[in-house]
Order: C-alpha cells, then sequence, then structure tokens
C-alpha cells in the first residue's frame, strides 16, 4: 500500500463537497421550473437529486474532518443558463453529473491503494453516478 496523500485528499474532498452542495441548489431550482404533463414525476426526480447531492457533501465534510481537515463553506459556481425546458435541465442535470463522476475518479487516482476505506467511499460514488448517468440519458430519449 502506498501513503495516502492527505493534502490531496482534503483538497478534492472539498471540491466535491462545494459541488455536491452547488447540486443542491441548482436541482431545488429545477424542481421549481419544471411544467407540462410530465412534471411530478420530473419534480419528484430533482428533489430526490437534491437530497442526495446534500447527503453526499455532508459525507465528503465527514472524511475531510476525520482527516483533521476544515471543510469549504463554499458552493461551486452555478451556470444559470435561462434555459428551463424539461429537456434543457435533464441536458445541464447530465453535464453536472458527468463533472461529479470525474471528480470522483480523480479522487479514486489519489486514494487508491493508500485507503481500503476511501477507495471503497469512491468507488461506491462513482458508481452511484454512472447510475445517474444512466437514468438521465434513459429520460432524455423521449426528447431527441
Amino acid at each position: 500500500m502506498k501513503d495516502l496523500n492527505t493534502k490531496s485528499t482534503i483538497d478534492l474532498l472539498n471540491q466535491i463537497m462545494e459541488f455536491e452542495l452547488a447540486g443542491v441548489v441548482r436541482y431545488t431550482h429545477y424542481s421549481l421550473m419544471v411544467t407540462g404533463p410530465n412534471r411530478i414525476p420530473i419534480v419528484d426526480f430533482f428533489k430526490e437529486q437534491a437530497s442526495e447531492s446534500l447527503t453526499h457533501a455532508q459525507e465528503a465534510g465527514e472524511i475531510i474532518t476525520g482527516l483533521e481537515g476544515h471543510p469549504n463553506q463554499r458552493i461551486a459556481t452555478i451556470e444559470e443558463t435561462h434555459q428551463h425546458s424539461v429537456k434543457d435541465l435533464l441536458k445541464e442535470s447530465l453535464n453536472h453529473e458527468q463533472r461529479a463522476l470525474d471528480m470522483y475518479k480523480e479522487l479514486l487516482g489519489v486514494v487508491e491503494d493508500a485507503s481500503i476505506y476511501l477507495e471503497e467511499y469512491t468507488r461506491t460514488k462513482i458508481g452511484q453516478e454512472e447510475m445517474h448517468n444512466l437514468e438521465i440519458k434513459k429520460m432524455l430519449r423521449d426528447y431527441s
């Protein structure tokens, strides 16, 4: 096993935490903007995504403090496109989920073979983000 680069791990977890907190705001906003005949299930989907983003941010923060780091009190920048069709919201969601996936993969590169717990945590998040990508792609099929 290699030594854990604690500073890099904390830095990446802080970026993830900021990004996941931005996801809470993003998905809450999306849930408010949905209109049309499929509004209810899509609003529920976005609310679930917001709740999950909060949980992911809290988990990252717990690990940061466990590593004796300090969680940031910032959120990542959220672009407002003012495009609120369901198709646009889903496309933006897909972009957001892909960025989250990339961040978790970067974290995996740092923690792999250095911490079994952090490696398993990160692999679990990668799996969840990959599933979100698949779900959103399925949802987008009707809008292509």
